[in-house]
């Protein structure tokens, strides 16, 4: 939360996600700073980002949305979660000092409720800690454990909360995980410290900011085939499997201009129709390109009509819109899938 999330570079985040975000080196003087951020004096725009599971995400999110609404508005932070076909999920929150402490602590209150929640249905007699993992630079985790290990065991021992920071950075990414646990007063105090350091050091350079990878179903392509995987079997995939035979140009149809009745849509003038997707804003940089050279080939392979709609204020998404034939549009969707599929799991250039 704290140390990674700290925004200072659109290279980081993009910034259609994260608003405008400040950061003004003139209000910081050295340790004085410690204390006034603590009371959330200190004017500056902070990005802290949480990897949470599924479970905690819904127990943030709460029914309706209403809990994560609760929370937006009385700590005054902005609260986005990554889209949610992933078993983890990114909550980025973002807001001057006093509002991110503040959607802090709700969400540590609300972790220790749900740990209390759940002992009373268990023998369990003593009660774990709340445990919050912060998504923060690989750059800046040097300054957060200091020399020889001292900053970070200075931090342990003034606020009482465990501090680790991964050795390793997370998947296709520079960031790495730091754990925090204990009673959510000291992971209060704790995260506060981890934002003073992260405000007196930024990152050093370029952040690949890590994403969770869907959970989704693998395909494999066989002999031509396409496969998905159920459990311990491999199910042939038909409709995969002809969109992946047209992108791989191995087209076992007649020619376009002549009736296929294996696969309608490829008939002679077949009538066009309109198809909508939303795509994460973090996501849709790996489906335009550079230049728009990834879009472009999209939409030269596919035949299909692409829009993608500009950006809107508050929302994580982007609109696409996709016109052409059925075949056009199957075969951008696969193409716009693929390049997804290929970007959470690091097989796309970066």
């Amino acid at each position: 939360m704290g140390e990674g999330d700290t925004i200072w570079a659109p290279s980081i985040l993009p910034l259609d996600t994260l608003g405008t975000l400040s950061y003004h080196p003139q209000t910081h003087f050295g340790r004085k700073m410690e204390s006034k951020v603590s009371e959330g004096g200190l004017n500056v725009t902070l990005t802290i980002r949480l990897l949470m599971h599924g479970k905690e995400v819904g127990s943030i999110i709460g029914k309706k949305g209403e809990t994560v609404k609760k929370m937006r508005e009385e700590s005054g932070a902005r609260i986005n979660i990554s889209e949610g076909n992933c078993p983890e999920r990114i909550v980025t929150i973002t807001g001057p000092t006093d509002a991110i402490f503040k959607a802090f602590a709700m969400i540590a209150y609300k972790f220790e409720e749900d740990i209390i929640n759940s002992m009373s249905n268990s023998p369990a007699t003593s009660k774990p800690p709340v445990t919050l993992r912060l998504v923060v630079p690989a750059s800046q985790c040097g300054s957060l454990i200091g020399k020889g290990g001292s900053k970070i065991k200075e931090i342990r021992e003034s606020t009482g909360a465990q501090v680790q920071v991964a050795g390793d950075m997370l998947p296709n990414s520079t960031e790495r995980a730091v754990t925090i646990s204990g009673t959510p007063d000291a992971i209060i105090q704790c995260v506060k410290q981890i934002c003073v350091v992260m405000l007196e050091s930024p990152p050093k350079g370029a952040t690949i900011p890590y994403r969770p990878k869907p959970a989704s179903t693998p395909v494999i392509f066989a002999g031509g085939q396409a496969y998905t995987i159920q459990g311990q079997y491999a199910i042939p995939h038909p409709d995969l499997t002809k969109l992946h035979q047209l992108a791989m140009q191995q087209t076992p149809f007649p020619p376009l201009g002549q009736t296929n009745p294996a696969f309608p849509g490829l008939d002679a003038s077949p009538p066009a129709s309109t198809h909508e997707l939303t795509i994460p804003n973090d996501l849709i940089g790996c489906i335009i390109g550079r230049q728009g050279t990834k879009i472009n080939e999209i939409r030269q392979m596919s035949g299909a009509q692409i829009k993608i709609a500009n950006a809107t204020e508050g929302s994580s998404e982007r609109q696409i819109t996709i016109t052409g034939t059925p075949a056009n549009i199957s075969l951008a969707q696969y193409l716009i899938n693929a390049r997804l599929t290929s970007e959470v799991t690091g097989m796309g250039a970066l």
